[in-house]
């Protein structure tokens, strides 16, 4: 069975309350319901889940889900249950008490959809129990997670081969957020998918703004940011536990509520920082990596990375906690030469045959933070994607461009000190020590090479230390100097940095930008306009329909349909199936709560007029009926 798009879009709306799909669902669960194994890369945002679970209820049986995340799991199986669909878990959080009524109900047949941690799964009795269960789709999320090649590498997932064989009629998916073309091939061969369909979604999220300000006072930045945007919910990585713990402790200082979150927790407080967190008690998260990647709350407004993230891929990928909704987020990255630094002693502990790739990596991400262009163009290219366009006009560098100035003498003087040193030591040395040259430090490697002695040595002091460091990083991004990937990340000059120093060329460098900008004022991608007050309003009815019912808010609904219903006043039930996300559940049980706070709102303050202020969707008609 390979329904049309119009067969797919009466329960979408009815379960899930959307009246069309994002890139590629579409093709994904068709390909899915015809029953072809599937293989789906969709960024963070991109609308994973809702491909297995709109299969599930067109498929008849059960549809397991492969999860390693015990938070999501329950996450999705209470919005699910919220939509009217039968769903559970197991896991080892719950108790046997919990458990038991679980199996009797998947012996029963009594749910769609079972979400179960890939130990648990592969339990001999529990996989006897599944070969019983009628189990007619096998969704395996963060598939990744199977390849050693891969950022999450977890054995037991391994283990996962040993299905195909036991289900050989029933169709695979693999979904992931982030996998390099050998990690996509090791998870076809390894879950031995059958010549699948491939799906590979486009890595631009285009309601994130993405910002690097250089680090100076960063508590004072962060709480400036968090000061200026006083009703945003948010993350904030940091690279220890104990800078979690004291940034977190300072927010709380300051009236911020705040918890931290990483592996020095007890898992009781994990959880329980966790919750508060999606349920809008504790407004920001200070984390170690160690957290988001199970967290599906949607209306995280920005991501700040506190230090300076190993790679390109763990930023991206926690950046992409931000706008899940769709809605505007920001993206900021605070960096300085000095976190470098500290990443470079942490790559000297790791073993021989780890370091060269880890260095590149880091060196991959301070071109990123160091750089001019594009933000987004240059996210994207990581990910052998390309943006089209010159200005996305929603990263620092396009909205605001980077002033320039003539940076010949300095740039001379750099190249200069690189030549002189690898002339005469004969070998070369790396940045920190070149700087250290320039500015006339006194360090035991400059007396011990007697690189007092150089003409370069002192000449540079009219810049300061962290100022020689961004000119060095920007000579090697703009090819003038390269940085082996050795151990101690070598400096050398390039036939164009030789020719530019022959040849005393001009040479353009840019200045960094040293704060934070303040919200945007412009129109953003992603944003809805609509009456402010009455969006408020709204949201504290969300709340307390959400505490009643022990939910985190958002799976009551999500800020873009609140902010349509501040948008569009719908004044019928009508209307307000019309707003994105509003099923046939959740008109029953919510609609005339939010309609009653809408008309009563309307009877104290004027109705607002936007540039368009109709519905665009369709009026709703339910048919799903008529399919099951």
């Amino acid at each position: 069975m390979n329904p049309d798009e119009s067969a797919l879009l009466a329960p979408l709306k009815k379960f899930f309350g959307f009246t069309s799909f994002r890139p590629l669902q579409r093709e994904i669960i068709g390909d899915t319901l015809a029953g072809r194994d599937v293989f789906a890369l969709l960024p963070t945002g991109g609308g994973k889940s809702l491909c297995f679970q709109l299969a599930a209820l067109l498929r008849p049986g059960l549809t397991v889900v492969v999860s390693p995340l015990i938070a999501l799991m329950k996450d999705q199986v209470d919005a699910l249950q919220a939509a009217g669909i039968a769903a559970t878990f197991l896991n080892s959080s719950l108790a046997a008490g919990e458990s038991r009524p679980r199996l009797r109900g998947l012996h029963q047949g009594q749910y769609r959809l079972l979400y179960a941690a890939p130990e648990r799964l592969m339990l001999p009795g529990f996989l006897d129990d599944l070969q019983r269960w009628n189990v007619n789709l096998i969704a395996v999320d963060e598939a990744h997670c199977i390849s050693e090649w891969g950022h999450d590498f977890r054995p037991e997932y391994r283990q996962l081969s040993q299905l195909r064989p036991l289900f050989p009629g029933v169709p695979m998916m693999a979904l992931t957020a982030t996998a390099t073309a050998r990690v996509r091939e090791d998870i076809v061969e390894q879950l031995h998918l059958r010549e699948p369909s491939r799906f590979v979604a486009s890595f631009n999220r285009p309601n994130l703004t993405y910002r690097v300000v250089i680090k100076a006072k960063p508590s004072r930045q962060v709480l400036d940011f968090l000061r200026s945007r006083p009703r945003d919910s948010g993350i904030i990585y940091c690279q220890s536990r104990n800078r979690a713990d004291a940034l977190a402790a300072q927010l709380n200082e300051n009236n911020i509520p705040a918890r931290p979150y990483h592996a020095g927790l007890t898992r009781g407080e994990r959880t329980e920082h966790q919750e508060l967190f999606l349920r809008d008690e504790a407004r920001v998260i200070c984390a170690t990596i160690a957290f988001g990647m199970g967290i599906n709350k949607p209306n995280v407004r920005f991501v700040i990375h506190y230090d300076l993230p190993k790679n390109i891929e763990g930023y991206y990928q926690e950046t992409g906690r931000a706008g899940r909704d769709g809605l505007p987020a920001e993206c900021l990255l605070l960096f300085s030469a000095g976190d470098a630094i500290k990443q470079q002693r942490f790559i000297e502990e790791k073993p021989p045959d780890e370091q060269r790739v880890a260095r590149e990596q880091l060196q991959q991400i301070i071109h990123y933070a160091d750089s001019s262009a594009c933000r987004r163009g240059e996210l994207l290219r990581y990910f052998g994607e390309t943006f089209p366009g010159d200005n996305c006009g929603g990263c620092d560098n396009c909205l605001l461009p980077r002033a320039t100035f003539d940076g010949t003498q300095a740039a001379l003087k750099f190249l200069s000190c690189v030549y002189r040193v690898a002339q005469k030591s004969g070998f070369g040395v790396g940045l920190n020590h070149i700087v250290e040259v320039l500015t006339g430090a006194d360090t035991d490697k400059i007396r011990r090479w007697r690189h007092e002695t150089l003409s370069t040595y002192g000449i540079g002091g009219e810049h300061s230390r962290a100022e020689w460091l961004a000119i060095g990083r920007e000579l090697i991004r703009l090819g003038y100097v390269r940085q082996a990937a050795e151990k101690f990340s070598i400096l050398e000059l390039t036939a164009e940095g030789r020719a530019a120093l022959r040849d005393r060329r001009p040479i353009v460098l840019t200045k960094p930008v040293t704060a934070p900008a303040a919200p945007e004022k412009r129109a953003r991608a992603g944003e809805i306009a609509c009456d402010e007050a009455l969006f408020e309003q709204l949201r504290r009815l969300r709340k307390r329909l959400a505490d009643e019912r022990n939910l985190p808010a958002y799976i009551v609904f999500s800020d873009v349909a609140l902010r349509q219903m501040a948008r569009y006043y719908p004044a019928s039930d009508g209307e307000f199936m019309r707003i994105s996300g509003v099923g046939e559940k959740k008109l029953a049980e919510y609609g005339a709560a939010f309609l009653g706070e809408i008309a009563a709102y309307l009877q104290t303050y004027p109705r607002q007029i936007f540039a368009d202020d109709s519905f665009t969707a369709p009026p709703y008609v339910s048919t799903v009926s008529k399919m099951r």
